[in-house]
């Protein structure tokens, strides 16, 4: 017996229109939501391969690479100073006497101050005293010189006539002796005291020289012991002249750093002169352009007015303090007039320019990459590529490998990449 199931019962129902469109539409709203997730992870994915960061634009400065006339020169503001201002201080110590005040107008050699020294004067009473002694005693040897020689003299000349008389009795013996008259003997002693006396001669005219020539050492060691003590005295009298301190040239008197009838030690600084017909600019410039600066070097100057004045560099300190050295201008043809100390100027100093070149704006990408990388745009990203550059100047680059006319260069901002190899800038 077979048991019947509800088949025969079934029977198939008709869909409505209205439901079989909703069934379409909620297709097309899925395809469509896929469709979206696809192009956002294909986003994605194209973003992880263009670059393991994403960096915002405005975070970063980018510049192009452009040919020019590349103008090395550096510019600073610089303050006036005087040329020439130097501090006098006291040659020796003892009370100060000022005959001027701060601000006064002095001229060349002028009183300036007076240092009262009893020691120094005393010094050189004593050293006249040994030299008038000195003095003497070469006064004394030059006699004394005199007398030697005199005295060397007189036994050269009884020589001298000792020689002619034995010469003249050893003739008369001699005519005797061929007249038969006088024996041999006889002659023999004229002889004998002929030779005696040309001996005689002959040691004073040696004592006379050698005489002549100690008399003469012992005048020369008195004179130059004279000479001596007479540099002495007058380096006793400079020094005691140096006590009255002067202007050296006319200009105005700066700061006084002691007090009147105050007690000084020796090398006290006691007051500035101040030249006020020469003036300098002193400026800072950044240790890296300091190699570049030489003594000589063209300079603009610019006064408050704008009017320009041609200067030269006149100095460049070796040492550098906070990254900075300080360099020193000079007015070339003449200078503003008008001018007084801690005015503020405008300098610049020309270093050289090259023509027709690759250059960028500078920016801390140099420091960054050593000037030997930097990061090009290609499209939206920033790829890190190897550069060389050259001379820079203060705002811009030289660039002679890695880039070329029309690249941009990411110049500000790159050390936000880190070491990525390229980074995508929104």
């Amino acid at each position: 017996m077979s048991i019947r199931d509800t088949s025969a019962q079934d029977r198939p129902v008709a869909t409505p229109a209205s439901q079989r469109a909703g069934k379409r539409r909620g297709w097309l709203l899925a395809g469509g939501i896929g469709a979206a997730l696809l192009l956002l992870a294909a986003w994605l994915l194209s973003g992880w391969s263009a670059g393991s960061r994403s960096i915002d634009v405005a975070r970063v400065r980018i510049a192009e690479v452009k040919r020019g006339d590349l103008v090395r020169d550096i510019s600073a503001d610089g303050r006036v100073i005087a040329a020439n201002s130097p501090t006098l201080y006291a040659i020796a110590g003892g009370t100060v006497t000022l005959h001027v005040v701060a601000g006064d107008v002095v001229k060349q050699g002028q009183a300036l101050a007076e240092i009262d020294s009893p020691e120094l004067r005393s010094r050189l009473a004593q050293e006249e005293a040994t030299l008038a002694s000195v003095e003497a005693e070469a006064s004394r040897a030059a006699l004394d010189a005199q007398l030697t020689r005199s005295s060397a003299r007189k036994l050269l000349d009884q020589a001298q006539i000792e020689r002619q008389a034995a010469l003249r009795d050893l003739e008369r013996n001699q005519r005797g002796f061929d007249g038969g008259a006088v024996p041999q003997v006889e002659v023999a002693r004229a002889q004998d005291d002929l030779k005696k006396a040309e001996i005689g001669l002959a040691h004073a005219r040696e004592d006379y020289g050698l005489q002549g020539a100690g008399a003469g050492l012992d005048t020369r060691n008195k004179r130059l012991l004279a000479d001596r003590q007479r540099a002495v005295v007058a380096e006793m009298q400079r020094q005691v002249d140096a006590l009255t301190l002067r202007a050296p040239f006319d200009g105005q008197v700066g700061q006084v750093q002691v007090a009147q009838r105050a007690n000084v030690a020796a090398n006290a600084p006691l007051l500035g002169v101040v030249d006020l017909s020469k003036f300098e600019v002193e400026i800072k410039v950044p240790e890296s352009f300091a190699r570049d600066l030489a003594i000589g070097m063209p300079a603009q100057l610019t006064s408050g007015s704008g009017q320009p004045f041609p200067g030269e560099v006149s100095a460049v300190s070796p040492e550098v303090v906070n990254g900075e050295v300080v360099a020193r201008l000079r007015f070339k043809d003449k200078q503003p007039p008008g001018l007084r100390q801690n005015q503020r100027l405008s300098a610049r100093i020309l270093l050289d320019t090259r023509h027709d070149v690759l250059m960028v704006d500078r920016g801390p990408f140099l420091e960054q990459g050593g000037g030997t990388s930097a990061y090009v745009m290609d499209g939206d990203s920033a790829v890190k590529r190897q550069i060389r550059t050259g001379a820079s100047s203060l705002g811009a680059v030289e660039i002679l490998e890695g880039a070329q006319e029309g690249d941009r260069i990411v110049v500000s901002g790159s050390d936000q990449f880190g070491d990525a190899e390229r980074v995508v800038i929104n």
